[in-house]
């Protein structure tokens, strides 16, 4: 397998929204990339569903990608999410996120209505080909409905050369080791499901793209450490301790979920954007609980950064 551009732990900070205008708050999306980047994420990844990329307008679309970019400012690689329910839209913020220094970008086939195979090769050999980033297919059957199955995906990456990555949002973790095989090493696979995280790198997974470093770094990167490290009884402890935390996330979704643990963590960022509602009440002090229970474990007790 070819070096891939990014591995390890990619972290996806939320978009941060003045809780007065509801306008976005470019400040506050600096301080959070600033912390993701110096408690040691391997990679930034905006503009995500985490970043709730859909419910931007394209000029804050736009502010959003340079002022990440801008933020981490090289010292990490930088994973953008241009994926837009028009072709032309996609390839309008690719190159945009390649103006502003991105190392990749990842297109998630983010439709209404289900693409033929013929439409998907049409529409990623045209993404691919309007910049030189390298690009990640991102598969995710519960956020875009459709499910891009091993064979589909390595028939796409045989004919678009810059197509070299794979985030394998199902769950399915024989799907890891099985685009690997089928592409002959060809492919770099990356987990987008939290719960899987420990299978996925004991597949060969080359990262994780999650966004539970804005709250718990210290609990992710000790993860992929021992994960990668051959450290397997401390790796399966870790996990343990942090699978309540990352169902939870899931279960109520990452926006509102990592947005309301930001503000019990005193750096709020505003609520999701409507129609999604903030984090209720009684969930909220769950969450309060779960992080809490974090922080004070002793197999952290020791761990530094933000969020620790």
């Amino acid at each position: 397998m070819a070096n891939p551009p990014l591995t390890g732990i990619i972290s996806y900070p939320v978009t941060p929204f003045d809780p007065t205008t509801g306008q976005v708050d470019l400040g506050a999306l600096r301080r959070l990339t600033d912390d993701l980047v110096e408690s040691g994420s391997h990679g930034i990844a905006p503009l995500g569903s985490t970043g709730e990329s859909a419910y931007l307008r394209e000029v804050e679309w736009d502010a959003v990608c340079e002022t990440t970019l801008q933020t981490v400012s090289g010292r990490v690689p930088t994973l953008v999410g241009v994926s837009h329910w028009s072709t032309e839209g996609t390839i309008r913020r690719a190159r945009v996120a390649a103006r502003n220094g991105a190392t990749a970008v990842m297109v998630l086939p983010q439709v209404y209505w289900k693409l033929t195979e013929a439409e998907l090769v049409r529409h990623y050999s045209r993404v691919a080909a309007a910049t030189d980033l390298p690009m990640m297919l991102y598969n995710n059957p519960g956020t875009s409905g459709v499910d891009l199955q091993p064979e589909t995906v390595v028939a796409l990456a045989r004919g678009i050369p810059n197509l070299t990555m794979v985030k394998e949002s199902s769950g399915i973790v024989a799907r890891f080791r099985a685009l690997q095989d089928m592409s002959d090493g060809a492919l770099s696979v990356y987990n987008g499901n939290n719960p899987v995280a420990l299978e996925a790198f004991r597949s060969g997974a080359a990262g994780w793209c999650t966004a539970a470093p804005c709250l718990v770094p210290q609990w992710v990167l000790a993860l992929h450490a021992a994960a990668t490290g051959g450290e397997d009884e401390r790796a399966e402890a870790v996990l343990s301790e942090l699978l309540p935390f990352l169902r939870f996330i899931v279960g109520h979704g990452l926006p509102r979920a990592i947005k309301a643990g930001l503000a019990l963590r005193q750096r709020g960022v505003g609520s999701p954007r409507p129609p999604l509602l903030p984090l209720p009440d009684q969930q909220t002090e769950e969450l309060r609980t779960l992080l809490d229970q974090l922080a004070a474990h002793p197999l952290m007790t020791g761990a530094t950064g933000p969020a620790a």
